[in-house]
């Protein structure tokens, strides 16, 4: 593709056809894009497209999201992968973006940024050493759009350091950037300081500069996360100083800079600076500890001024935090433990955050998905009550008698409030429960709840007393935050609770899910959690269970929209079907209609990854129960399902297809080879195994796994079909493929296994040669440990199966002496890496055969190998898994930032049964014993002088195996 202004006008149209809402006009735009994005320069026009001020800001906009979405999908070429990029495009794209990024407005900003980050995380700084000193020249402009530019890019940049793990190559990164950005930002950020004191009186300088400040701290923290680099604690009196100015200073032109519920450049710039304080207080105790005082004085300072508008939390969530880490710290105690300090913590500051406000009723009423991911789920957007509960916890920790005796005085109050004023003091009943959770609560587990509370509260009393009344009231959606709180208790403290107090409490639960919104919710997860822990037993569950699945599906049936399919509902469904397990067939009849009526609802739209998960769980359950039960029964099953499955095939419903997969998988492998020929049946499955193999279905990664499992259904119960298809050369063409790939190598495996244990030596003869060749070229291009267990445990598997010396001869077939060459340098210096108990018992069966039954490893060249090897499966036997890497390994990164990706899910419910194929051998060290024992018996003398070469250890625990399973050797 040229850059003509025929084809930026040709791209900019397509580029605009891409924001029509008509999918028929949009579709097309898209996959036409998709389709040049491999041409040289296509990266290029798209910066030209942006670069045009004559052009539609939406589309120029448009071309800078089509950009950075073509980097995330390419720029990282994987191991085995294809480069889809120009060499002369890549290094056009890294001379072109950071300037051409600079000048753009803030909306193509922020997408360059993204797309510098992607391009910096695979090349920087080996490949892109210009990177920082270009963008650090652009701090000497002085023009606060281009360094607020240059500072996004460096927060989008560094942040990676908050969660990567420590290694060699992030160190020796991190150091390149602090020797040439440390000293340039430090240097930015006094410069900044100063000049808000110049720009004192013009507000709309102020807003840029203090918006730089905040972008300042960003990088600076992301710049300290994995260790305190020297420049930053030598320039200590530097930053913490200013840092602490900036929780202090009063700008009075900026004090109502938000807007509404959005906050300020100063409550940003604040809640900045108390991340970098709590970061600092928390790994660097020591040499914080001098700034330590004052910081608490401001940030108390800070909490006492701030109001309760929702703009201020993330402020207020965050200075609590900071109080929260300090607290934590023995250098610091002597801030806290002064009673009246903990007295005026609590009322000054933990209740008044911790009450329930407008917002909060506004997010519990409108929004109640939201408020439910924030309250139980823990989601990302930190919230005051969590900070203020997360305080409680930690003082509670250190200064336990002393809280329980303060803020118990205070829950006694409120509680006693709401005993005296009933409703109209519900808001104090609230605060109470919430702070009587963060006081008990010592050690939480997600599958568990709490597991570890303070013995100084008793959480069977105060359920008994405060929490089921709440649950009692005959009317579900009265005082719904007292509600949803009496669900939260039981839910918290379940595993601590008597089963006497939960079990009558179902009846209870049940009511809850036919309330509204955040109630509904909260009884559907405290029932899950219950069933999920063995709380609520399947005996106590089953005289409830018609009751509990038709408040399940009615709270299902009140979605209008895909997007109002609650997940913790459909969750729910799933936890009790499979408590219930056969108990749950009579219900199945009324239920799998609706699920399949849902599943055909929610693949038009599928936005609730979630709630899809659960339900093609659900799904899957229900089919393997009814089949169980009823064999017969899997043609209703297909019979509903198949239809929905085609329209989702069909209609290229990616995040669909793995589970489709699955489910059909599982489909058929319970209806085995008899459908094949009942009647006809099965015809459906037939029709499917072309598109299977079809190539464009393997280039998405999550489709890899099922797709695999699915061919391998067909190989083992649609043999004949697959032989008389002429697709067996196709399907040899994925092992070729897969066995390529370091990503999917093992599926590779696991196919061709397959293949030969199904379809034998008399059809997989004539391909066997071709088969090795594929195997060890690709050990001779790259031994990866993974690859190196996969190809023990395969060669035991095929020795085992198809004889040692058929198996020598075969691989000696590809080149002379080479079976030698890989018993010496993989057999015996890897057997030890093999793990998994069928790959480790492959691989000790493969290596009795060759010790037991190879006139090879008997008489012939490979005899001076035999003790070697012997001594090898010994030490698999005895000793622990060998986890060091091979140099060839790789560390796959999982981002789900490249563009769109399905991910790929495992369907727990429609797992296949782990086929052994050598389930005739019971124990491998008892068949290692039994085979010497017969092979002594017919070579006397054979093996005596072998086993002598055997190190003492090795033959002490030889035998011990003889003895064991009394066998004589002479």
């Amino acid at each position: 593709m040229e850059v003509t202004d025929e084809n930026l006008a040709t791209l900019a149209n397509y580029l605009q056809q891409t924001l029509n809402p008509d999918p028929n006009i949009r579709r097309p735009a898209e996959k036409f894009l998709e389709s040049v994005e491999v041409n040289q320069n296509y990266a290029i026009l798209l910066l030209h497209v942006i670069d045009k001020d004559s052009v539609d800001l939406t589309i120029r906009v448009a071309a800078s999201i089509a950009f950075k979405n073509y980097i995330k999908r390419n720029w990282q070429v994987e191991d085995d992968g294809v480069d889809r990029i120009h060499a002369s495009d890549r290094s056009s794209i890294k001379t072109l973006i950071v300037s051409l990024m600079l000048k753009s407005p803030e909306a193509i900003q922020r997408q360059f940024s993204d797309a510098v980050s992607i391009i910096g995380k695979c090349d920087f700084p080996e490949k892109w050493p210009s990177l920082i000193p270009e963008m650090v020249e652009k701090f000497g402009t002085g023009d606060f759009h281009v360094i607020n530019g240059v500072l996004r890019t460096a927060h989008s940049l560094f942040k990676r350091y908050r969660f990567e793990f420590k290694s060699q190559k992030l160190w020796e990164e991190i150091k390149h950037v602090l020797e040439n950005f440390a000293k340039p930002l430090t240097d930015l950020f006094v410069a900044t300081i100063d000049l808000t004191e110049k720009h004192a009186g013009n507000q709309d300088a102020l807003r840029v500069i203090y918006g730089s400040l905040v972008l300042i701290c960003k990088v600076f923290y992301s710049l300290n996360y994995q260790d305190l680099p020297e420049f930053f604690e030598d320039n200590m009196p530097v930053w913490m100083p200013n840092l602490l100015n900036l929780l202090q200073v009063k700008v009075p032109l900026l004090e109502n800079d938000g807007e509404g519920d959005v906050p300020g450049v100063l409550e940003q710039l604040r809640s900045e600076v108390c991340e970098c304080a709590a970061l600092y207080a928390l790994k660097y105790e020591e040499e914080f500890a001098p700034h330590a005082p004052a910081f608490v004085s401001a940030v108390w300072g800070l909490l006492l001024t701030t109001g309760p508008g929702a703009r201020h939390d993330a402020l207020v969530s965050n200075a609590l935090t900071f109080l929260a880490k300090v607290a934590e710290k023995n250098n610091y105690k002597s801030l806290f433990e002064d009673p009246a300090t903990l007295s005026s913590i609590c009322e000054k500051v933990v209740i008044p955050n911790m009450e329930f406000r407008e917002s909060d009723m506004e997010l519990f009423e409108d929004n109640p998905e939201e408020y439910v991911r924030r309250d139980i789920e823990g989601s990302d957007v930190d919230t005051r009550r969590r900070a203020a509960c997360d305080l409680v916890r930690t003082l509670a920790l250190h200064y336990e008698d002393k809280m329980m005796n303060i803020f118990g005085q205070y829950v006694q109050l409120m509680l006693a409030k709401y005993a005296e004023s009933g409703a109209a003091a519900w808001r104090g009943k609230d605060a109470a429960m919430y702070l009587v959770t963060s006081l008990a609560s010592r050690g939480s587990t997600q599958a568990a709840g709490v597991t570890r509370a303070s013995p100084l509260v008793d959480l069977a009393q105060f359920a008994a007393a405060h929490v089921l009344p709440e649950l009692q009231r005959p009317d579900v959606n009265e005082l719904p935050v007292l509600k949803a709180d009496a669900l939260k208790y039981i839910m918290t403290f379940r595993s601590l609770l008597p089963k006497d107090l939960l079990i009558p409490s179902l009846p209870l639960l049940i009511s809850h899910i036919r309330g509204r919104g955040v109630v509904q919710t909260y009884g559907a997860c405290a029932t899950e959690k219950l069933l999920a822990g063995g709380m609520l037993p399947r005996a106590a569950v089953a005289p409830h269970a018609a009751e509990l699945l038709a408040a399940l599906f009615a709270a299902l049936g009140e979605a209008r929209s895909p997007a109002d399919h609650n997940e913790y509902v459909m969750k729910a469904v799933l936890r009790t079907l499979s408590c219930l397990q056969e108990g749950a067939l009579p219900y199945l009849g009324d239920a799998l209609p609706k699920l399949a009526h849902m599943l055909s609802t929610v693949a038009k739209n599928p936005c609730k990854p979630h709630f899809n998960h659960y339900l093609f769980e659900t799904l899957s359950l229900a089919v393997s129960l009814v089949t169980k039960a009823n064999p017969s029964a899997i043609s209703a099953f297909e019979d509903a399902l198949f239809p929905i499955f085609q329209e989702i095939l069909q209609n290229d419903v990616q995040e669909f297809m793995p589970y489709v997969f699955q489910m059909l998988s599982l489909l058929l492998e319970l209806r085995g080879a008899a459908g094949a020929s009942a009647g006809g049946e099965g015809d459906a499955y037939g029709a499917l195994l072309p598109c299977v193999v079809a190539p464009a279905l393997w280039e998405r990664a999550a489709n890899v796994r099922p797709l695999v499992r699915l061919l391998c259904a067909f190989v083992a119960h649609r043999a004949p079909l697959v032989l008389a298809s002429g697709r067996l050369n196709a399907i040899l063409g994925v092992f070729q493929k897969l066995i390529a790939s370091k990503t999917n190598d093992h599926e590779g495996f696991y196919l061709i296994q397959t293949m030969l244990f199904k379809f034998g030596d008399d059809v997989m003869s004539q391909y066997s040669k071709q088969i090795m060749t594929l195997l060890f070229q690709r050990l001779s291009s790259s031994k990866t440990t993974k690859y190196v267990r996969g190809l023990i445990a395969f060669l035991g598997f095929y020795a085992a199966h198809f004889g040692a010396d058929p198996l020598i001869d075969l691989v000696n077939s590809v080149q002379a002496g080479m079976f030698g060459m890989y018993v010496e340098r993989v057999l015996v210096a890897d057997l030890q890496r093999v793990s998994g108990a069928l790959e480790r018992k492959a691989a000790a069966v493969g290596c009795v055969r060759l010790l037991a039954h190879s006139q090879h490893f008997l008489h012939g060249q490979l005899a001076p190998m035999w003790p070697a090897v012997l001594q090898a499966l010994i030490s698999l036997f005895e000793l622990p898994t060998d986890d060091s890497a091979l140099p060839d390994d790789h560390f796959i990164e999982v981002d789900d930032a490249p563009g769109y990706q399905a991910q790929y899910a495992q369907l727990t419910c429609a797992k296949g049964a782990a086929g052994d194929p050598l389930d005739g051998v019971s124990e491998p060290v008892q068949y290692l014993a039994a085979e010497l024992g017969a092979l002594a018996a017919r070579a006397p003398g054979l093996l005596p002088p072998r086993l002598a070469a055997l190190p003492d250890t090795h033959r002490a625990a030889l035998q011990h195996y003889l003895n064991t399973y009394s066998v004589q050797i002479c």
